[in-house]
């Protein structure tokens, strides 16, 4: 009896091609998201297929896969980079609180990083269709090659500052406060407005220095000026700010000159460790500059501080610090982990080139080290979170004026950049702080108060006005 002759499947026969794509997408994703009962956010695919999340009917996020290709380039590796890339591509996009979807790179590491995660995910991610629409990412002019080792070279700090803050006054211009604050501010009430309370941190910055009259000022890494016109202004003291940008210091400068305040007030491209030998000054302010010294060079960072600083002055250093890393340990398994996962790499490849946060501790041991006594420490940790979303808030509604001066990958990198740091300061995973520190002058005199009352007292005088 001869055997009946075997017909193979025609494509009519195979299910639509696209379905097939939909359907090992849709594999993928249970493996790299968690199933649908598990999620708390719906996703769309390219062809318009959603696949609700059901976990938390709350979500205020959905996660668009635009292109075909986007889980097999984002997932061959899986990483935080990758992840992050294919936003910044256009690959992927968020509908809806950019900051609530933050948490998805973790929640990601967590199903993906593991032996038995890995080596079932990457047979699926194989079987995954393609496209040849990316556009490649060395596009960008706003990335530059990963660097896995920190130079730690004397000059090595300068382009990495130019990096970020060059990229044009006019961008910054539309979201930042007319003051052209790029630090944390201090709401004293909630509904304060970006401006008002950036004004805030200004005023709480000089009175934590206890600006007088007359008394010389230094503000390193002092941005577009508006601490040393402020405090020259308003406190009536000779103030002198340094930063390592050109595009800030032009700008600065032609600010001083309107406003009238060129006898009392300066600012000049210099590198903190160039001060001359001599330079003396009352009192010293550091805003957001100690996230750019390695943290084997933060001791030399308060040493030259310390040295130009007045006995019995004060400096006051803020800055972001890690509570993640204050926490890790350092096996060998844990270091191979984050290496592997990239945690933290977007920072250092599109935004801030080799700035690492450290703990705390580590910053005040270094000050400590050099000479300065901790007199104040506070946190602004909430202040943050709500200047981050108030500038995401400005930037998103002048995405087509963005866009226009940076282009949209620029303009997406600013707006996870700023996300994720919303997201992480909402999760206490980093922190930021005002440290004051004082120079003992002989004797022990350490030129503050005995208490904080005149912090806050209604009745102080700001100064001279």
């Amino acid at each position: 009896m001869s055997q009946p002759q075997r017909i193979e499947p025609t494509e009519a026969d195979l299910p639509p091609r696209r379905d097939r794509a939909v359907e090992s997408t849709n594999v993928v994703l249970d493996l790299v998201f968690g199933p649908p009962s598990e999620r708390t956010f719906d996703i769309r695919l390219w062809d318009g297929t959603i696949s609700p999340g059901t976990a938390d009917p709350r979500a205020d996020f959905l996660l668009d896969i635009r292109r075909r290709g986007t889980l097999r380039r984002m997932l061959l590796p899986p990483s935080e980079l990758s992840i992050v890339e294919s936003f910044i591509s256009g690959d992927i996009d968020v509908d809806g609180n950019l900051e609530s979807a933050m948490g998805l790179g973790d929640a990601v590491g967590n199903r993906v990083q593991s032996l038995g995660g890995i080596a079932r995910l990457i047979p699926r991610v194989l079987a995954l269709p393609r496209d040849d629409d990316k556009v490649p990412l060395s596009e960008n002019r706003y990335a530059r090659t990963l660097r896995l080792l920190t130079p730690t070279g004397r000059k090595s700090t300068e382009p990495e500052i130019q990096f970020h803050y060059d990229v044009g006054n006019d961008f910054y211009e539309l979201w930042l406060d007319p003051s052209m604050l790029y630090t944390c501010a201090y709401y004293r009430k909630e509904s304060d407005d970006l401006a008002t309370a950036q004004i805030n941190k200004l005023d709480h910055i000089c009175r934590k220095l206890r600006l007088r009259p007359g008394e010389r000022l230094l503000d390193i890494g002092c941005g577009w000026g508006g601490l040393v016109m402020h405090a020259a202004e308003h406190y009536g003291v000779d103030a002198t700010g340094i930063t390592l940008s050109a595009a800030q210091s032009d700008y600065a400068q032609q600010r001083i000159a309107e406003r009238g305040l060129g006898d009392r007030c300066r600012v000049q491209m210099l590198d903190f460790r160039d001060l001359p030998v001599n330079a003396r000054f009352d009192k010293i302010a550091s805003v957001g500059v100690t996230e750019h010294v390695p943290e084997n060079q933060q001791p030399a960072y308060f040493a030259c501080v310390f040295q130009a600083l007045e006995p019995a002055g004060l400096f006051l250093n803020h800055c972001e610090v890690s509570v993640r890393a204050a926490r890790q340990t350092n096996r060998l398994g844990e270091r191979i982990g984050r290496w592997l996962w990239k945690r933290d790499q977007f920072i250092d490849k599109y935004v801030f080139p080799d700035a690492k946060l450290v703990p705390l501790a580590s910053v005040l041991g270094s000050a400590e080290a050099a000479g300065f006594e901790v007199r104040d420490v506070e946190s602004l940790r909430e202040h943050y979170i709500m200047t981050l979303r108030a500038w995401l808030g400005g930037l998103e509604k002048r995405k087509i004026d963005a866009i226009k001066r940076v282009g949209e990958r620029t303009y997406r990198v600013w707006r996870l950049y700023m996300s994720a740091g919303a997201y992480n300061f909402r999760n206490a995973g980093i922190n930021i702080v005002q440290a004051l520190l004082s120079k003992p002058a002989p004797g022990g005199r350490a030129g503050i108060p005995l208490t904080r009352d005149d912090l806050y007292d209604p009745n102080h005088a700001r100064g001279i006005s």
